[in-house]
């Protein structure tokens, strides 16, 4: 991995408030600025339409995490593995395409955010699960790691069942050392998301989790592909 020079911008002084879940408003996608909000707590998204400028960086009052023991796996989602193949950082660019779908109903990833994102996964930050059927890229999950934390950004699928076997590989190998200060963020519970684990818990919560998280050392898998 590279670190990048630092942000210009000090995410760290951004206020908490009560009630609010924008806590800036402005910045750049700088490498830099990237990994300081995930340092602190905070993701960007767009708040214009489909995710365009202004850039918000945003705190959720109750944040979506997946904990080491809690995915549920079900036997029907056990069968429907075996179909696919997994891979890591093979094809970054198009499970991050995949989620940036324009046709994808609520989409918020815009070209800048891509090419930022793209710039992480150069230097050795973002990383990608990605689920083959055969010689196709049927589904996939992208984030941002740092130490103990995986930031999920986005998922995405085509054919049924590829993005919980996307999340269920990425469970696997953040979470494969036992180490149970290891956190996967998903920023927002959804109904969805909580039929598989996935719990809410307050900021104060997600911030404490976060600063044990962050001192532990990358998963093995996700240190060899960044370098």
């Amino acid at each position: 991995m590279v670190e990048p020079p630092p942000s210009i911008w000090n995410l760290a002084a951004a206020p908490l408030r009560e009630g609010e879940e924008v806590v800036a408003v402005g910045g750049d996608l700088e490498p830099g600025t990237l990994l300081e909000a995930y340092r602190h707590g905070l993701f960007p998204m767009g708040l214009g339409r489909h995710g365009t400028r202004p850039i918000g960086w945003w705190s959720p009052i109750r944040r979506g995490v997946l904990l080491p023991g809690d995915l549920h796996v079900s036997r029907s989602l056990r069968r429907s593995a075996r179909q696919f193949r997994i891979s890591v950082d093979e094809a970054f660019g198009a499970v991050l395409s995949g989620c940036a779908d324009p046709a994808r109903e609520g989409r918020w990833i815009t070209p800048e955010i891509a090419e930022a994102y793209v710039r992480l996964h150069e230097l050795g930050w973002a990383h990608s699960v990605e689920v083959w059927q055969g010689e196709r890229l049927v589904g996939g999950v992208y984030g941002v790691a740092v130490g103990g934390l995986f930031a999920g950004e986005s998922m995405f699928h085509r054919v049924t069942d590829a993005s919980k076997v996307a999340l269920w590989a990425l469970t696997e190998l953040c979470f494969a050392d036992g180490a149970a200060d290891r956190l996967i963020d998903v920023q927002w519970q959804t109904a969805h998301l909580a039929s598989l684990g996935i719990r809410e818990i307050s900021r104060a919560d997600y911030l404490t989790r976060l600063s044990r998280a962050l001192v532990l050392p990358l998963p093995a898998t996700l240190a060899t592909t960044a370098g």
